[in-house]
């Protein structure tokens, strides 16, 4: 089995994205632990409204290819629009931050918020 920590994030109606996110999530992978979830402003492009941020472990059989459609897949079920600017709001985030031990994302160096999320469910 695969452990992934996965970094999610929502200033799209967080309070209804995050749940349905990680219950999507949850019908193929298994989720072990979800960080508490804190409230960041936005990184990049201002004038939008603040994000709620945080991690979840997961356990998985999946490759981690695998699974970084399953995240775009739940990415879109939730409403994801890609046509709006990289850092502009979004419904869901899903990345993969922590690959079996080994950081993966260099938003992890960045970000205290995402810092401790990771540490949280590690």
């Amino acid at each position: 089995m695969n452990v992934a920590i996965i970094g999610i994030g929502s200033n799209i109606r967080a309070e209804e994205n995050i749940p349905l996110a990680l219950q999507l999530l949850g019908e193929t992978v298994t989720i072990e632990k979800v960080s508490e979830l804190i409230t960041t402003t936005p990184v990049g492009m201002t004038g939008q409204p603040d994000f709620v941020n945080g991690a979840v472990r997961i356990t998985t059989a999946l490759s981690q290819e695998e699974l970084e459609r399953l995240l775009k897949e739940v990415e879109d079920r939730t409403g994801r629009d890609r046509t709006v600017p990289r850092f502009g709001p979004r419904t869901i985030d899903l990345d993969i931050v922590v690959w079996n031990g080994e950081i993966t994302d260099p938003d992890y160096y960045a970000r205290d918020f995402l810092r401790t999320a990771v540490s949280e469910v590690s």
